[in-house]
């Protein structure tokens, strides 16, 4: 049988944000790391754990927040790990889920699950009602071309396929085969 291991999740949204303090003190065996946004469970180093986590093992996480923006994923998340016989705790609400039940807890986790995921909404309706804002005023013009569709255009007509002029021009192969179409 093998021993158990006690595995931290971190996630940060960029690379600005500190992950130190998520886990800090703890003393585990295996640490998994995201720099990427909660939004969905598409996270290299979450499906790293998920694979990883064996029956036994604890995955400690800072706070809710920091598995899932999304209730459905948060809730999903946690019935696999327990299914799994993985214990996950959530150090700030101070919740621990090892797949018995404890309607109290599986309230506590619905309710600020949602929370989150409410929190999440607004900050991006705020995002887009700025984005407007800023577009109307002249002020916000999008993120400026990184590709030359003249330059493309120029290479294809001396005769580079789409994949040589993407290599000549350090693009994707989409991208050029895009503004041949006219895209």
């Amino acid at each position: 049988m093998s021993k158990q291991q006690q595995i931290g999740y971190i996630r940060v949204s960029t690379i600005e944000q500190n992950t130190t303090r998520q886990l800090d003190g703890l003393i585990l065996d295996k640490v998994y790391t995201d720099t990427c946004s909660g939004k969905d469970t598409q996270r290299p180093a979450l499906t790293e754990l998920i694979n990883y986590a064996r029956s036994g093992d604890v995955v400690h996480v800072h706070d809710i927040s920091r598995m899932a923006r999304n209730l459905e994923d948060l809730l999903q998340l946690v019935k696999s790990f327990n299914e799994a016989g993985v214990t996950i705790k959530f150090l700030k609400e101070a919740l621990s889920f090892t797949g018995e039940a404890n309607p109290m807890q599986e309230l506590m986790l619905s309710l600020l699950g949602s929370v989150y995921q409410f929190e999440r909404s607004m900050l991006l309706e705020r995002q887009r009602e700025g984005i407007a804002k800023a577009k109307a005023e002249g002020k916000y013009k999008g993120r400026r071309k990184s590709v030359d569709r003249q330059a493309v255009l120029e290479k294809l007509s001396e005769g580079l396929s789409i994949r040589g002029t993407a290599k000549k021009l350090g693009i994707a192969a989409s991208t050029v085969q895009a503004i041949k179409k006219g895209g």
